[in-house]
């Protein structure tokens, strides 16, 4: 059942938020290097890690865990881009434009998987 996570859209769409994540980060104070600079740069790696991690397991059933845990991280990262906004007033329309773009595929690709999963 394992996917090839390299060909997944959702992995590949959710590399670019990381990326996306890294570059606004960059524009924070240093002060907030081990605060939302850390908190937001790991919170968006593990988007695109959960969904690797659970492309290789065996079964629907424990891909869809992961998934749900890469979910959870994109509202997690969606709520941290809002505060940083509002300490920092930073750009965060179109990252977060791509995190809800994300947050539809990834549960579209879920509900694919618990068809098979039943």
């Amino acid at each position: 059942m394992a996917h090839n996570f390299r060909e997944l859209k959702i992995w590949k769409d959710s590399m670019k938020v990381v990326k996306s994540v890294y570059l606004l980060t960059s524009q924070l104070p240093n002060d907030e290097k081990f605060g939302l600079v850390s908190q937001m740069n790991r919170c968006s790696v593990s988007i695109p890690s959960n969904i690797a991690e659970g492309s290789g397991r065996t079964s629907s059933k424990e891909f869809l865990y992961f998934l749900n845990v890469g979910l959870s991280s994109t509202f997690e990262l969606e709520t941290q881009l809002i505060l940083s906004n509002e300490l920092f007033d930073l750009p965060i329309s179109g990252i977060v434009e791509q995190i809800h773009e994300l947050q539809r595929m990834i549960i579209g690709f879920k509900k694919t998987l618990e068809v098979q999963a039943v």
